[in-house]
């Protein structure tokens, strides 16, 4: 059962009964350390309806928004990351972190945890760092093929790090790891047919049909290629999903109105039906993006984020590259390249085949329960 009472309004918490398990959950800053983090809590309560879970997160960060939406309760730290564009606001880190280690200090006093698990960013390390001080245990989720260096540090004294891809052990302890995967909202493993998923964005079963999705923010570089080449669509006799994301969603919908072979918007709501309706997506490669293409078997090809913390996306997309799951294509030669590369691949269904196969091998539907179960036996031992 979801423990969906609210902190204080100062952000207190109220002291914890002294039965059973309770667990800090701590990290966020992007949807993919929140979702994990939010699908291992459900799979922990599951498992024992009587553990008691607090998430810990960044004040202002989409995590104090989306953790109270899934009934969950939250309190938020006074941390921020680095800064890349003003290195004045990095002034203040360093206060910001030793006021959030006290902030740690207070709740744990407050909750009494037993167990904490870290599922990145930035928030999650001065939570894990007392944790540890403290003879607390500790786990940690890693989604990426190249961790961050917060979770390589607190990974030397972690209980246990769950990571979603092998040969890790040159960034953690080899006997604390577990390859898990990551774990993915339910919705994903429901089976829906691509004539229903195809149907729910208007589009007809007798053109093949790429998705093009660059997060909630969109992606540049993607967008302006893809309305560059809108007509090869056509001439193709392809159809497109394309998620814009907000800056460029007014744009498209112009573009939208002269092609009906065209379904446009800022958003998409429902991600399992334009998974089920692609032949072909093209994405970033973030972590998540990954694990859902992966547990919905779709071939992709990889745009990276130019701008991720020590170039994680890249790495993450050449993982699948190397493993003949996926295709890359840098930022910076979108332009140039991206349309071959998904035109090439579109019209070789021999390669498409192949792609859905090995990406398939990388799918871990059940990591969520995987985890849990596995934090579980370990505090039980």
């Amino acid at each position: 059962m979801v423990d969906k009472e609210p902190i204080d309004n100062a952000g207190n918490i109220e002291p914890a009964q002294l039965t059973g398990q309770r667990i800090i959950m701590a990290g966020g800053g992007t949807g993919g350390h929140i979702f994990p983090a939010i699908a291992i809590a459900k799979a922990l309560q599951k498992i024992n309806p009587g553990i008691e879970i607090l998430f810990l997160g960044a004040r202002g960060k989409m995590e104090m928004e989306k953790v109270p939406e899934a009934g969950y309760k939250i309190s938020g730290l006074t941390i921020a990351g680095y800064n890349r564009n003003s290195l004045i606001k990095n002034l203040s880190l360093p206060f910001k972190l030793i006021k959030s280690f006290y902030e740690v200090n207070k709740i744990f006093k407050s909750f009494k945890p037993t167990a904490v698990v870290g599922v990145g960013g930035y928030s999650s390390f001065p939570v894990l760092r007392v944790g540890q001080l403290k003879n607390i245990p500790t786990f940690i989720h890693e989604s990426n093929s190249l961790p961050g260096r917060s979770n390589i540090i607190l990974g030397k004294k972690a209980k246990a790090i769950f990571v979603a891809s092998d040969n890790m052990e040159k960034y953690f302890p080899s006997r604390n790891i577990a390859v898990t995967g990551n774990p993915v909202r339910d919705v994903f493993l429901e089976k829906i047919s691509k004539e229903e998923a195809l149907k729910f964005f208007g589009l007809t079963p007798d053109k093949k049909t790429i998705v093009v999705m660059g997060g909630s923010l969109g992606a540049r570089s993607i967008n302006e290629t893809i309305e560059a080449n809108i007509n090869l669509f056509r001439k193709n006799n392809l159809q497109l999903i394309w998620q814009t994301g907000k800056s460029f969603a007014a744009h498209a919908a112009k573009v939208e109105e002269d092609n009906n072979n065209i379904w446009t918007n800022a958003f998409i709501t429902k991600m399992e039906y334009a998974y089920a309706a692609a032949d072909v997506v093209v994405a970033r490669s973030g972590a998540m993006t990954i694990a859902e293409l992966a547990v919905t078997g779709k071939p992709a090809v990889f745009v990276p984020y130019p701008f991720a913390a020590e170039d994680h996306q890249a790495v993450n997309a050449n993982a699948l590259v190397e493993k003949m799951a996926g295709l890359m294509v840098r930022d910076a030669e979108a332009a140039e390249n991206l349309m071959n590369v998904v035109l090439g691949l579109v019209r070789n269904d021999e390669m498409m085949n192949l792609f859905n196969k090995n990406i398939s091998k990388m799918a871990y539907p059940g990591a969520d329960e995987a985890i849990a179960q596995s934090i579980l036996n370990i505090l039980e031992n």
